[in-house]
């Protein structure tokens, strides 16, 4: 009989996964289990296109059912599993059931960084994860309500704009002095700052939240730290993620700030690979170990996994990137721009709405933030990936078209 190999987490590196390993060869039975009720789909629409009624559930899902049938791919969905023994290479869901694998892939990815403070029990207090989140969120949206944003991320900037064209009146609260101040340079938190503001959205930075209050159970306003508060009929939360290894740790793998793989999506047991925002991965453009909490990494990184489970190498070597819709701005994000000593601003980012920012080190591209740019976009993508020279000067001479930047 045939090796069953098992995914857990029915996410978006499960939903590359299973169908890769029937193309790279696996015969076997795959099954998928997730704890919701859903098969895979695009998380990323959630505080966008979801959010505002633009999509519903099926419109967000990555692949329809019947890819999974043709490729007899099983789902066990709205369970989850409780244990694994690799000794005995079994699995034992929430509801008693016990699996046997002969290959395990976890995909278990990650969840949402829950803050403990006064008063965060009440009615109208979310945060924005899955679509049972949003679902609660759009009960309490209404046009000309105060909405308040915990956290100024891409989460919360992405939420605050589509419940601002909702019609609600809009409050973001961030703790360090800038809002993006995690994940990008001073002159992208600038420039989102002010088209926030523009929009009619209050940004205020520098102050923390200290809890919450309200009557019959229901939030009324966001309490500060300094004092200060603000009035709030729904609150949103979004203070990062963290990834899901529990599972891992338990069974013996190891975890370092993710579950812990090489090149090939492998764990520390030959018959377990790991990919998406749970793993804990090299980088070899970087030279360095990460974790991502992107789309194309769960992506790639699970094409990757598959063929290490086939018995195949094909090492796992794709730039990293990310994107953010907000308004009518989409920003692509090429590369890691840790450690960057120069940036280079291509176009108007001061009163326009279409720049890129170029980070370099020591002259060379390491990264690059590019709203409503897609042709740097791609061009940052080729340079970084094929360390490809280029003249510093010629990035923010507009006059040079983006495909000659290659040229130094």
């Amino acid at each position: 009989m045939s090796e069953t190999c098992i995914i857990i987490g029915a996410s978006h590196a499960a939903a590359q996964l299973a169908p890769s390993l029937r193309q790279e060869g696996w015969e076997g039975p795959i099954i998928v289990i997730g704890d919701e009720p859903y098969v895979p789909y695009h998380r990323p629409p959630l505080s966008k296109a979801f959010l505002s009624g633009e999509k519903d559930i099926k419109g967000l899902l990555i692949r329809s059912a019947a890819i999974y049938e043709k490729n007899n791919i099983e789902f066990k969905l709205a369970v989850r599993v409780e244990t694994i023994n690799r000794s005995h290479k079994t699995l034992t869901l929430d509801n008693g059931e016990v699996l046997n694998y002969g290959k395990l892939a976890l995909c278990t990815g990650s969840r949402v960084r829950t803050v403990s403070l006064p008063g965060t029990d009440l009615n109208g207090i979310h945060y924005l994860r899955n679509v049972s989140d949003v679902e609660r969120i759009k009960s309490d949206t209404s046009a000309g309500k105060k909405a308040v944003i915990v956290g100024g991320g891409y989460i919360g900037l992405e939420t605050a704009s589509v419940l601002k064209k909702l019609g609600m009146d809009v409050t973001v609260l961030e703790m360090a002095p800038r809002i993006l101040a995690r994940v990008t340079a001073p002159e992208l938190s600038d420039f989102y700052t002010r088209v926030h503001k523009e929009e009619g959205v209050n940004i205020k930075t520098g102050i923390a939240v200290a809890g919450f209050e309200g009557v019959d159970n229901s939030v009324e306003r966001v309490v500060c730290a300094d004092g200060t508060h603000f009035d709030a009929d729904l609150v949103v939360i979004g203070v990062g993620i963290v990834p899901n290894v529990e599972l891992a740790q338990a069974a013996g793998l190891e975890v370092d700030n993710g579950i812990v793989v090489d090149e090939y999506a492998r764990t520390n047991d030959p018959d377990i690979v790991a990919s998406g925002d749970c793993s804990n991965h090299p980088n070899a453009l970087y030279n360095i170990r990460l974790r991502l909490e992107s789309v194309p990494n769960a992506t790639e990184q699970s094409k990757t996994a598959a063929a290490s489970i086939c018995g195949k190498k094909k090492p796992y070597r794709t730039l990293p990137w990310f994107w953010s819709d907000q308004y009518d701005l989409k920003l692509q994000i090429a590369g890691l721009s840790q450690g960057y000593d120069q940036v280079v601003i291509r176009g108007d980012k001061d009163s326009g709405r279409s720049f890129a920012a170029f980070y370099l080190k020591g002259g060379k591209l390491i990264s690059a933030d590019c709203v409503n740019r897609p042709q740097e976009f791609m061009v940052s993508k080729r340079i970084i990936s094929e360390d490809i020279d280029i003249n510093p000067d010629q990035l923010a001479d507009e006059s040079v078209p983006p495909k000659e930047l290659m040229t130094p």
